[in-house]
């Protein structure tokens, strides 16, 4: 079996793996969404502190499993060092205390192998990560060839969700909210334009996005009626966005099978004009199930089960925690 571990940035999980069979065996997942929500965003002090407390309370629920681990997995990049460093020197303390290998996990191949939890590996496939901190859209061949042929030049696509969640007050996370908020509200009512609409690079940019909205807010001036078209307006544009650019993406690499993960992947407007953007290529929509979509160790250990079978292991000396790496 495979322990994994991972504590990227607010949510702190611990999962086993079995090796032979993709099966989960155990998950836990210890959110500090009520914490964080009064500041409008996550406190990475305040996290670390969270999954110094949170970590070792799950981690006594599996002992259990302990004598018939093979290797434990944990998230080593990217995301914030100081809630990084929780879950890496627990995974050291592991591979050291129970002699097994210890497996460096690239979160974002993580959101990836969402896909995959219980299940066997489906490649080639295109896939677009949204997330709060990444966009991008990815050509995966395997776990080790994967080219990243766009990306979000400032914002993520889940960032800014958030950041305008925090304009109206709505609380963190932002994902969730915009959505409920948007189901009320008039689509149409605010004309903001598309981000780069005229460019002919296939990228992506929510920073003009999110400027209009704050004047929009402003404009409002605190009349929350309002709030619902400005919600939905913005998740119309954010979207749309994303798809303009794939389709553009499109003319020239046809999708066969077509993924979409992150945390911001749970958005259902997004999963809907995705599916109908497919529709003329004939390709293939996978998902993750919606409690995989956001952060959590299943994903981890998935990867961390492919990684142990190719003997990707990391050596004790080297696995360090890199905050900005990508692929």
């Amino acid at each position: 079996m495979i322990l994994s571990i991972e504590s990227s940035c607010d949510d702190s999980a611990i999962a086993i793996t079995e090796i032979a069979t993709n099966k989960l065996l155990f998950h836990k997942k210890i959110s500090q969404e009520i914490e964080h929500s009064v500041y409008g965003g996550v406190v990475p002090e305040l996290a670390a502190r969270l999954h110094a407390q949170a970590l070792p309370q799950i981690l006594a629920q599996v002992e259990a499993y302990f004598p018939k681990l093979k290797a434990v997995a944990v998230t080593a990049t990217p995301g914030l060092a100081v809630t990084l460093v929780e879950g890496v020197t627990m995974a050291k303390a592991i591979s050291v205390a129970l002699e097994i290998p210890l497996i460096g996990v690239n979160h974002l191949i993580g959101h990836i192998y969402s896909l995959f939890i219980e299940k066997e590996t489906l490649f080639p496939l295109t896939v677009l990560l949204v997330s709060g901190g990444h966009t991008q859209v990815m050509e995966v061949k395997s776990l080790t060839e994967i080219e990243t042929v766009a990306k979000s030049m400032d914002d993520s696509f889940g960032e800014s969700f958030d950041k305008v969640a925090k304009m109206m007050g709505l609380g963190y996370p932002g994902g969730p909210a915009i959505q409920n908020l948007a189901k009320n509200g008039d689509r149409l009512k605010y004309n903001f334009t598309v981000p780069l609409h005229q460019s002919p690079l296939i990228a992506f940019s929510y920073s003009g996005l999110k400027n209009a909205v704050r004047l929009a807010v402003l404009e409002a001036d605190g009349d929350t009626t309002k709030y619902p078209d400005i919600a939905a307006s913005f998740e119309h544009i954010a979207t749309k966005h994303l798809t303009m650019k794939l389709k553009k993406y499109f003319k020239t690499h046809n999708p066969n099978t077509f993924a979409i993960v992150g945390g911001a992947s749970a958005n259902l407007y997004l999963r809907s004009q995705i599916e109908a953007l497919l529709k003329p290529h004939n390709a293939k929509l996978i998902l993750s199930e919606l409690q995989y979509c956001s952060d959590n160790a299943a994903m981890i250990g998935r990867v961390g089960v492919d990684m142990y079978k190719q003997k990707l292991f990391s050596e004790m000396k080297d696995l360090d925690i890199s905050p900005k790496s990508s692929l």
